[in-house]
């Protein structure tokens, strides 16, 4: 069993609690379903959103989905000059038995021009 990360982000449509937790689930579900998560795998998430983003804390829909347990994080990510606006970003750290070759990393939304290699 290694220690592996999952990237992924996507956008939120406007900076209410709605459509922050909204797009936070989302993005969550889909990497789970993407790469057959189970929760017991989580170690840790980091959050990071844009500064256009202040209605919510993405680790809320973390813990409204019933992650309790795994240790969140959000943090502010650094002001850059025409960087995508209204964007949430995560790095989920799972134990698996997977190799790096095997994770989907996933981006959604807005934030598929963040890794169109990676997008669908």
């Amino acid at each position: 069993m290694a220690v592996r990360a999952i990237r992924g982000a996507t956008t939120a449509s406007e900076n209410t609690r709605e459509a922050i937790i909204g797009a936070t689930l989302e993005l969550i579900e889909e990497i789970e379903e993407k790469n057959d998560l189970k929760r017991a795998d989580s170690i840790s998430i980091i959050f990071t959103v844009t500064n256009d983003l202040t209605a919510v804390f993405p680790a809320a829909a973390a813990r409204e989905m019933g992650l309790t347990f795994v240790p969140l994080l959000d943090m502010a990510a650094p002001a850059i000059d025409n960087s995508l606006e209204k964007c949430i970003r995560i790095m989920i750290y799972i134990n698996t038995d997977k190799t790096k070759e095997d994770i989907t990393h996933v981006y959604l939304r807005g934030a598929k021009v963040l890794r169109p290699d990676l997008a669908e």
